[in-house]
């Protein structure tokens, strides 16, 4: 098993939190203050949009980022690569970053409605934040708690008790007790 983390990392910090703007702005300010970079994603094409123009509206000094899918080549490359050099301090884009974005000055991920994802796909996406020596948050934002479907509050709660580096394994672990195995031998197959 590979559980040793690379060197001079440490841990991030998953929170999980009802949807507030005033929350999400804090989690921003607190990482601009640091001189990073915020990667939020949203579940919806035309919520990239929306979100951007209320971060926009908080952060008007701040440069940001959009990706999405149904955006050209090189309008995405353009996006991506401003915030891949440090000249957007946000990124805002659906799940396209969950693979191939490192970033190692942006340490904090806000990710809304996070409990439509798939415990392995937010672990995937919330591995793009803590690649450097400086400490990393996650936050996973939700609607209510009380309307989560009870396989949602058990894959979050997951994400927050798997939370040191190389903890990978466990959480396929538990992806595969709360999904189940699936029929591999089964006339479906």
């Amino acid at each position: 098993l590979l559980d040793s983390p690379p060197q001079e990392r440490s841990p991030l910090e998953t929170r999980l939190t009802n949807f507030d703007f005033q929350a999400i702005s804090d989690a921003i300010s607190v990482e601009l203050e640091r001189d990073g970079q915020v990667f939020i994603l949203v579940h919806r094409v035309d919520l990239v949009r929306e979100i951007a123009q209320k971060v926009r509206e908080a952060f008007p000094s701040v440069a940001i980022a959009e990706g999405h899918g149904q955006m050209s080549e090189t309008a995405l490359e353009r996006e991506v690569l401003g915030f891949y050099s440090g000249e957007k301090k946000i990124l805002i884009s659906t799940s396209i970053i969950e693979s191939g974005i490192d970033v190692s000055n942006a340490n904090t991920m806000i990710i809304q409605r996070a409990d439509l994802y798939g415990l392995a796909q937010l672990y995937q996406i919330r591995g793009r934040v803590g690649r450097a020596a400086r400490k990393a948050y996650c936050h996973l934002f939700v609607p209510s708690f009380s309307a989560l479907t009870e396989e949602a509050r058990a894959r979050l709660s997951v994400l927050q008790k798997f939370t040191e580096l190389g903890s990978g394994f466990k959480v396929a672990q538990h992806d595969l007790a709360i999904r189940g195995g699936g029929n591999l031998l089964g006339p479906e197959q």
